[in-house]
């Protein structure tokens, strides 16, 4: 039989557990905010953004990256139910024209073709599932790759060296410089922050997707409070 003073008693300590549990998980949720240096590292200076109100948020990639690879279906998920105030686009990195070059322009001819995305996956598949690795840097393997798949051979060379595509290919290599990109795959958030799953790994060195994302997200609302105080 629980008399009046042991029942005081017991609230009492039900109601401590509850802000010892309430302080716990603020404390949790305290040490998971982004720590400048080892979550993220900020763009020197900041960079403009083409995408108006939007956020931006871009993925310097490549395909001939295994760590893109590998991050393109944690990617696509988060995608889904990205913020609706979010605008997301690919920028194919750049560090060394010879090497990174041929896929950059592959990715904005198909974008020019009006083939943007179909063959994303594709072709990260074929350089690494299918090992067809002269695909990464020989145009002519290229073409006759998307030839096999009802792309017109000759419209896609003609397209892949055009001036419009050697311009933006050159603005990628221009990017991947001022973004001071460390390597593939990175995301930035608005021009300010720079992030990637190489920052956020396990105890035994395998990409925490799960918590970049989140470090995604939470620099994006970093991202959304900067854009405020300048109202």
């Amino acid at each position: 039989m629980i008399v009046m003073g042991d029942t005081m008693n017991l609230l009492r300590r039900i109601g401590l557990l509850a802000v010892i549990f309430s302080l716990l998980a603020a404390g949790s949720a305290f040490a998971q905010q982004p720590v400048a240096g080892r979550d993220y590292t900020l763009i020197k200076p900041p960079q403009p953004t083409d995408t108006g109100n939007k956020i931006e948020v871009i993925e310097f990639f490549w395909y001939g990256c295994i760590h893109c690879y590998h991050l393109e279906p944690a990617l696509k998920g988060w995608l889904k139910k990205k913020p609706a105030d979010v605008e997301f686009r690919y920028v194919p990195a750049i560090f060394d024209a010879a090497s990174w070059g041929p896929m950059a322009r592959a990715f904005y001819a198909l974008d020019a073709m009006g083939l943007g995305g179909k063959f994303h996956d594709d072709i990260f598949a074929a350089i690494h599932r299918d090992k067809q690795r002269a695909f990464a840097t020989d145009p002519r393997v290229m073409a006759d790759w998307f030839a096999a798949k009802g792309v017109d051979r000759q419209k896609f060379l003609d397209t892949y060296n055009s001036f419009g595509v050697n311009g933006r290919t050159q603005r990628s290599e221009d990017m991947t410089r001022t973004y001071d990109v460390p390597g593939t795959p990175a995301l930035a958030i608005d021009g300010k922050y720079m992030t990637g799953p190489s920052m956020v790994v396990n105890a035994d060195s395998s990409v925490n997707y799960d918590r970049f994302f989140q470090v995604v997200d939470q620099l994006i609302a970093q991202a959304r409070k900067d854009r405020a105080g300048k109202k």
